[in-house]
């Protein structure tokens, strides 16, 4: 059993990161790799080496995922149109929502076999947009474009011939750039972590103060935000105001702080909320941002209180 821990432990992070890519769900993945290693176990004894460990882990993973036939994970406006609704809908449990990963997981530069993330290959954008495809050309478009793969390793591992292999990348490929934003081509150059990292600061500092003004000044003029579980969401400056012109004021829902972290690789404000007659901020929410040319296209608000997942202080 030692021999076989050694040989698959160092590739958790990397299983556990393709898992998360092929289902857009850290808690399916997690569920996944255990799985994954639970089926390698099982067919231990008849590994003959004919591929390296790593293939042989990632075909069993990726073949794990393609059983699981769950239907592909979205956020709010997947559902319906933007709305700005007059009173507030409930939390949807019944959807498969898309889930957030954690960066303290993405950080393995000390493990000799961790595979580099790409930031484009992590990111929420990225990820709903390769939930369009059909399991197994997700899989193959992972493999060959995220990876790196070569067409007959791809095979191997998803049970094609390199042709199918060939063919299913030329199908999702199209399908992939339909469903990424509209502005992928400057995204892709990407604003730099520290340009990042003064937006939001400028963006806390209109948030102190309550300047509606100076916080619309740093959006898009199309930003959407949303806020699964619940399945309204808003898109434009005016609406995007208005949603958040409400928690701007601590008779509402109480007094926020804001810390700033990473999550998927994108630049993040964990919420953290004390209400009326409290005595601490605790954490509520995920803001994860997706920025273009220096300014807010995109906030996800991710409900959660699970601080140790991401690395985070219990309370700030």
């Amino acid at each position: 059993m030692s021999s076989f821990e050694e040989y698959v432990e160092r590739y958790r992070h990397e299983l556990r990161v393709h898992c998360y890519r092929m289902l857009g769900s850290y808690d399916e993945a997690e569920d996944l790799v255990q799985e994954t290693f639970l089926r390698a176990w099982r067919a231990y004894g008849d590994f003959e080496g004919r591929s390296s460990v790593r293939a042989w882990l990632y075909r069993i993973a990726t073949n794990a995922c393609i059983d699981v036939r769950r239907p592909r994970r979205v956020l709010p406006y997947h559902l319906e149109p933007a709305s700005f609704p007059a009173t507030a809908l409930p939390a949807r449990e019944d959807v498969p929502w898309l889930q957030p990963f954690p960066d303290v997981l993405l950080d393995r530069a000390e493990e000799p076999d961790a595979v580099a993330i790409r930031r484009e290959t992590i990111e929420l954008a990225f990820l709903l947009a390769i939930q369009h495809l059909p399991a197994r050309q997700r899989a193959v478009l992972i493999f060959r474009d995220v990876l790196g793969w070569s067409a007959r390793e791809t095979a191997a591992a998803v049970d094609l011939s390199v042709a199918a292999v060939n063919s299913a990348l030329q199908r999702a490929r199209p399908v992939l750039r339909e469903h990424l934003p509209s502005h992928r081509s400057e995204w892709s150059a990407r604003d730099s972590s520290e340009d990042e990292r003064k937006l939001l600061q400028r963006y806390l500092a209109a948030w102190e103060s309550a300047d509606t003004g100076a916080l619309a000044a740093l959006m898009h003029e199309d930003i959407r935000i949303t806020m699964p579980p619940y399945p309204f969401w808003f898109e434009g400056v005016e609406d995007a105001i208005r949603s958040l012109t409400p928690n701007l004021t601590p008779a509402y829902r109480g007094h926020w702080r804001f810390v700033p972290t990473t999550v998927n690789d994108q630049p993040t404000l964990a919420a953290y909320l004390k209400p009326p007659n409290t005595p601490s901020y605790h954490l509520f929410a995920l803001d994860v941002f997706r920025i273009e040319s220096g300014h807010i296209a995109e906030i996800t608000a991710f409900e959660t209180t699970d601080h140790k997942r991401y690395g985070l202080p219990e309370t700030a």
